[in-house]
């Protein structure tokens, strides 16, 4: 089949695959039996392409069309290909065999798949008790396989086209997983919008490092790096990450591999507790962009181990036991460059103005000149969390950056009230381009702007106590226009004219009808 495929009809075709699943286990876990497929199912299909494209050009050479492959991107052992599996659908063992077949992916392709020892399949396992008992277990996979094999689902490159088409269906699916699995499921996805404004304001540049210490599913890094390709039409630059859930680890990694983005360090690991992205001398790596969507107040975040933290990342402050946002933030800000060294951190508003130690914390933030801006986002934009939270943007590079200005302006805090910038959605609401142009134009422009902006000098934030709260800043306030009371009496006046002369009306027809 060699006619063209479209990214809607994919995406449909996916998510009608996931009903296989439904009534038998819940979205949070069969995601991963579904991405895991489409993953196997991209890399057979790619495979087979070109393999067939050899053959036509070479003809049947055996020998000559396996040197040929050799020079793919990954290595697909036979048995386990996509096809192969499907072929013994009806066979009893199709969990174990599609175990095999993920494992012998992993080993031919070495540390593609791999980090540090871990596999990225090393949580994913389809030979599962989870799935019912073995007959059952079989037909669910039967019908899983035999739903991948549907012409709609031919992702070889010369039906799909870019490699883009693959990359948008991944996080087609794991939007909807995050959409349909509440907050659980939602922990690891940064709706693209919120991804591709942080990616605008940070602005990556060719040469850039860019790390997301709670980087998920991967979504907010590739944005950064795909920013960096449209710009400037560039692929220097590298990404780095470390994700906490072993699972999601595994997401992130085929979501790299997917999109081509092979320059890329992923860890597995807790960010607080262990950070996995040190140079060689055992210090914190620094990068030119650090940028993270960090769990909204993170309960059980590390504290105790915090105080005696050998990267003195708390010596600011350590954040309270049970909110670990300052815990993401001072991390985040440890790890950048001293000179080219800027950050964007998504952030719930108590971010802005709790006190104690958070108070001591901000305050210490803000008289080193680190934070540039804080941007109010609208309400019900996450998944799992109807609140509305902030970005806060911090730069290392901000006196040289503001250098025409005087001493003073260069300490200012740019305040942005976006919370009414966005289009209303059934469930979700989202922003819309024009919505992120304004926002990032406001933030270059750095300016007040009536309504929605405020430039707010050293001093005014230090008359606030530190608080960050953004409408103390920017005020919205509108005026209710003033009523014309005579104007209401005169329409008032009418409206009983009018009525009077309706009742008379029904009075007449009344009688016409022989009602008393």
């Amino acid at each position: 089949m060699n006619d063209k495929i479209n990214q809607d009809s994919i995406n449909k075709t996916l998510w009608a695959a996931c009903d296989t699943f439904r009534g038998t286990i819940s979205a949070d876990t069969y995601k991963d039996f579904i991405l895991t497929m489409l993953f196997l199912k991209y890399i057979s299909d790619v495979w087979q392409d070109h393999y067939d494209s050899y053959k036509a050009e070479y003809g049947d050479e055996p020998e000559l069309l396996e040197e040929m492959m050799k020079n793919e991107r990954f290595v697909l052992p036979e048995e386990a290909s996509f096809y192969t599996l499907y072929e013994r659908r009806h066979e009893p063992g199709n969990g174990e065999r599609i175990d095999q077949a993920l494992h012998a992916i992993e080993e031919a392709n070495g540390t593609k798949l791999k980090d540090a020892g871990k596999s990225v399949f090393q949580d994913i396992s389809f030979n599962t008790d989870k799935l019912g008992e073995e007959k059952q277990k079989n037909t669910i996979l039967r019908h899983l396989l035999e739903d991948f094999a549907k012409p709609e689902l031919n992702l070889k490159p010369s039906c799909v086209g870019t490699l883009d088409v693959i990359g948008n269906a991944y996080e087609y699916l794991i939007k909807n997983f995050a959409a349909s699995g509440g907050q659980k499921a939602g922990e690891f996805y940064t709706p693209p919008e919120v991804s591709d404004l942080i990616a605008e304001l940070l602005d990556p540049q060719p040469g850039d490092s860019i790390c997301d210490p709670a980087c998920g599913s991967g979504s907010l890094l590739m944005k950064c790096g795909r920013k960096v390709v449209a710009n400037h039409a560039s692929r220097q630059y590298a990404l780095y990450g470390q994700e906490a859930i072993g699972s999601t680890w595994s997401l992130a990694k085929m979501n790299m591999f997917l999109h081509g983005e092979d320059n890329h360090k992923i860890e597995w690991g807790d960010t607080i507790r262990n950070p996995k992205l040190l140079d060689k001398n055992g210090d914190l790596m620094l990068f030119d962009i650090v940028t993270a969507n960090p769990p909204f107040s993170l309960d059980k975040w590390g504290h105790d181990e915090a105080e005696h933290d050998k990267f003195s990342r708390f010596r600011r402050g350590v954040p309270p036991k049970t909110k670990g946002d300052y815990a993401f933030i001072l991390h985040m800000i440890e790890t950048l460059k001293p000179k080219t060294g800027r950050m964007g951190v998504v952030v719930p508003h108590g971010v802005l103005f709790r006190g104690s130690s958070e108070g001591k914390i901000r305050q210490q933030l803000i008289e080193e000149n680190l934070l540039d801006a804080v941007i109010g986002l609208p309400e019900k934009l996450f998944y799992g969390t109807g609140i509305p939270a902030a970005i806060l943007i911090f730069r290392k590079d901000k006196e040289p950056r503001h250098s025409e200005l005087d001493q003073e302006s260069r300490k200012k805090v740019l305040f942005i009230d976006a919370s009414r910038e966005y289009k209303a959605g059934k469930n979700q609401n989202l922003l819309t381009q024009d919505n992120i142009a304004r926002i990032v134009s406001t933030y270059r422009a750095r300016g007040s702007v009536d309504k929605y902006a405020y430039l707010a000098s050293p001093d005014e934030i230090r008359e606030n106590d530190y608080n960050l709260n953004i409408p103390r800043y920017v005020d919205t306030f509108e005026e209710e226009e003033e009523i014309n009371l005579m104007a209401v009496r005169q329409e008032r006046l009418k409206l009983k004219a009018q009525l009077a002369e309706l009742e008379d009306q029904m009075e007449g027809y009344l009688k016409e009808l022989g009602y008393e």
